[in-house]
């Protein structure tokens, strides 16, 4: 039987890999990014399947929409994927700009909680599961990463409230790894300059030697979870490792 799924940051990179594999396994979602023109043509190609949402995923009401058009098109939700989010700031605490930090919880954090919120009702309704797309960096630290480090952190305390306060619904959050996405050009291009020589070495030298892994390879494991969640998993902090989730 068909599921259906609301997927953030679909129109390219992990998001957009987690999409194209659901809809392979003849499931149906709900695609939402900035950008309407990869969400369209994803749509056009899975008319039955797909629906499709381009807007500020940072406004409350993008999120009732996503969680509406999903039951009025397919009648159910059964999962959740927060996949969206941004890095920008970049800069050393005693540096930084308060107000930028704010803008990156208010992207990375409280649009998850707002999408969470909106889509639970519904999942309640079906035992269904969220996945939220962590980072290395929220259990460590990085030089000038402050903001986007702690608003992933508070992510991963997310799916452990979801797991303790939602007993129907399970939730994780995970780290892909080193995926080669627009935020990996970012860190090489843009916020070099801010970040410790050790830590653009490390980056650098995984796109030069291209160890870095491509989005289908976290991006399918994701979508595995979300389908047959592991609810012995509840709630924790999980990585991608070899092709699964531990």
């Amino acid at each position: 039987m068909a599921k259906t799924f609301v997927v953030t940051g679909a129109s390219r990179g992990i998001g957009l890999a987690i999409a194209e594999y659901l809809i392979s396994k003849s499931h149906n979602v709900v695609i939402l990014a900035r950008s309407k023109e990869p969400l369209e043509k994803l749509r056009a190609e899975n008319p039955k399947q797909v629906r499709a949402l381009a807007g500020d995923l940072n406004e409350s009401a993008v999120a009732k929409k996503a969680v509406d058009s999903a039951i009025e098109a397919f009648g159910q939700l059964d999962g959740l994927v927060v996949n969206h989010g941004a890095m920008f700031g970049v800069n050393r605490v005693a540096d930084c700009d308060i107000d930028e930090w704010r803008k990156m919880f208010d992207i990375n954090y409280f649009s998850a909680v707002a999408f969470t919120q909106a889509a639970l009702p519904a999942l309640r309704k079906t035992k269904g599961s969220i996945v939220y797309t962590s980072t290395g960096a929220s259990t460590g630290a990085y030089q000038a990463w402050g903001a986007y480090s702690a608003s992933k952190a508070a992510v991963n305390c997310l799916a452990k409230q979801i797991a303790c306060e939602e007993p129907d619904v399970a939730a994780f959050s995970i780290r892909p790894g080193v995926v080669d996405t627009e935020m990996q050009r970012s860190l090489r291009e843009t916020h070099a300059a801010k970040m410790a020589d050790k830590d653009n070495v490390k980056f650098r030298v995984a796109y030069q030697n291209k160890t870095l892994l491509q989005p289908e390879q976290p991006g399918h494991v994701m979508a595995k979870l979300i389908l047959d969640p592991d609810r012995s998993l509840n709630g924790q902090y999980l990585r991608y490792a070899s092709g699964t989730a531990v």
